[in-house]
């Protein structure tokens, strides 16, 4: 069943407001939980417990038109939910351990990287040492002698898949469909290719073959593309590329180019990484296809095409109905509430500026101060959102006496997340609301499947957690982006949020 809203909105373009009503006897006595006198309907949200937990069958997908005749629309779900064309290749999904270890692990390298491009924000850890940017032994096409692969230090060999969001592309003339990771925070799209020199993690599809596309080509040192790439190496004149992820997972191959078909649309000379040796927290599958703003990403690369202007919505339950990813300028939906896109923070990362949140309908104490010092960046690959530790002291406490209002019992900590509640028995529960404030006057009213996050019916959990210090970088992961478009406008340098997406 979804999630439903008691309000169906509680912000407008030019900021949010409370709107003051009675509430009657009939509707407390619907919800079984008492609310306080005076309280607005929008101070609240009604959620379906179950939806939280995963579902044994997927739901009759719903299929979601392209928003413009220039748009490029493709389905999306999450890799781990039964609707995941890799569903029945995954065996046991990993464990609520496991997928917030993994994203401690990227929220970690991002902060290091934002840290290391803006030289504002303190490190949280010692950066991964990556070999040398050239002169990389080489990867020979048809060879299988490991000694002759570049190599990365992997910290972490478990391969499980984090909770992250798939699409299927299309790559190669003839093409093949290949279920790939969307993901803002990266820029360079890769596939695992045949041969494996050293090593490539198990996927559902077969790998890809570069010997059976007419339309492939390694990409040349000489080539300023090869110049594009955080980490490059050149053997026999063409261009190596490497990229090492927080968690220890790495992808090493040829920079190559070759046709990616996005939906019915054909990306000709697209270039991307084809990895010969892989390693790490994929899941089952082919690889990852990137929409950062860096210049290998797809985003810049298809802004011939696109604008440089795409949007997704993630679903709010991995076994109900499906999401979408869609490029264009007709991907933005009509009531988008947009915020500046803060381009000058960095090259790469979607930056925004958080002003403040709201609980229950009021703003919790924080100065915006807080959020501007260290800055906030949007991105679908975190699963948690991040903030600075005296903004999420401020909504733990405000949460916590919302539900302790409502009679509901605190439950132990789990991992990264300290407010949590026990669910049995309960199929319905009244949350207070929580609203992000964004520069511009944007807000976006978190979608009651994306304020809590379950681990399971006895250990129900405020999906916000601290990042230790006011120091480290913001990060609004995708639990609080369920249900809404989130759209990106390279051209007018905008980041929205559209309600009731899908």
């Amino acid at each position: 069943m979804a999630t439903t809203a008691v309000s169906p909105s509680r912000c407008r373009s030019h900021g949010c407001f409370l709107r003051l009503v009675a509430t009657a006897a009939a509707v407390l006595a619907a919800f079984g939980l008492a609310r306080a006198a005076g309280s607005s309907a929008d101070d609240h949200v009604l959620l379906n417990v179950g939806s939280l937990l995963p579902g044994p069958r997927c739901a009759t997908p719903q299929e979601h038109e392209p928003s413009g005749a220039t748009s490029a629309r493709m389905r999306i779900v999450h890799q781990h939910g039964p609707c995941s064309p890799l569903a029945d290749a995954h065996g046991k999904p990993p464990s609520h351990a496991e997928i917030l270890a993994a994203d401690q692990n990227r929220v970690e390298s991002i902060q290091r990287r934002v840290s290391a491009t803006t030289s504002k924000l303190k490190k949280r850890a010692a950066p991964v040492q990556p070999a040398p940017k050239k002169n990389r032994p080489g990867i020979h096409p048809g060879h299988s002698a490991s000694s002759s692969s570049p190599s990365l230090p992997a910290t972490s060999g478990r391969e499980l898949g984090t909770g992250n969001y798939v699409v299927t592309v299309g790559l190669g003339t003839p093409a093949s469909k290949y279920t790939v990771v969307f993901d803002t925070g990266s820029d360079t799209t890769w596939v695992q290719c045949r041969p494996c020199v050293a090593r490539c993690y198990k996927q559902k599809e077969p790998l890809f073959d570069p010997a059976k596309s007419s339309t492939y080509a390694n990409v040349s040192c000489a080539d300023s593309a090869c110049d594009e790439l955080d980490e490059s190496g050149c053997t026999s004149g063409n261009c190596l590329y490497a990229v090492q992820y927080g968690d220890g997972s790495y992808t090493v191959g040829f920079f190559a180019q070759d046709t990616l078909t996005v939906n019915h649309d054909a990306i000709k000379g697209f270039r991307f990484g084809c990895g010969e040796k892989n390693r790490g927290l994929f899941g089952k599958t082919a690889g990852l296809l990137g929409l950062g703003r860096g210049k290998t990403s797809l985003t810049v690369q298809a802004q011939y095409r696109y604008g440089g202007a795409f949007a997704y919505c993630l679903p709010a339950s991995p076994s109900g109905t499906t999401g979408y990813l869609d490029f264009g300028p007709g991907a933005s939906p009509a009531n988008a509430r947009v915020t500046p896109m803060l381009t000058d923070n960095g090259p790469t990362f979607y930056y925004v500026g958080l002003t403040g949140i709201r609980v229950g309908g009021q703003q919790v104490p924080v100065p915006e101060s807080v959020f501007s010092k260290t800055g906030t960046l949007v991105d679908s690959g975190t699963v948690i959102t991040r903030l600075p530790a005296t903004a999420y002291a401020a909504l733990s406490t405000a949460f916590t006496a919302g539900m302790a209002a409502q009679g509901f019992k605190k439950a132990p900590a789990y991992s990264i997340l300290d407010t949590c509640y026990d669910f049995t028995g309960v199929s319905e529960a009244t949350l207070p609301a929580v609203s992000l404030l964004f520069k511009g006057g944007a807000c976006l009213d978190v979608d009651p499947s994306g304020i809590l996050y379950a681990i399971t019916e006895a250990q129900v959990c405020l999906a916000f957690a601290s990042n230790g210090d006011d120091d480290s970088i913001g990060i609004l992961g995708n639990t609080q982006q369920k249900t809404y478009g989130v759209v990106y406008d390279l051209g007018k340098k905008t980041v929205g949020f559209a309600p009731d997406a899908c």
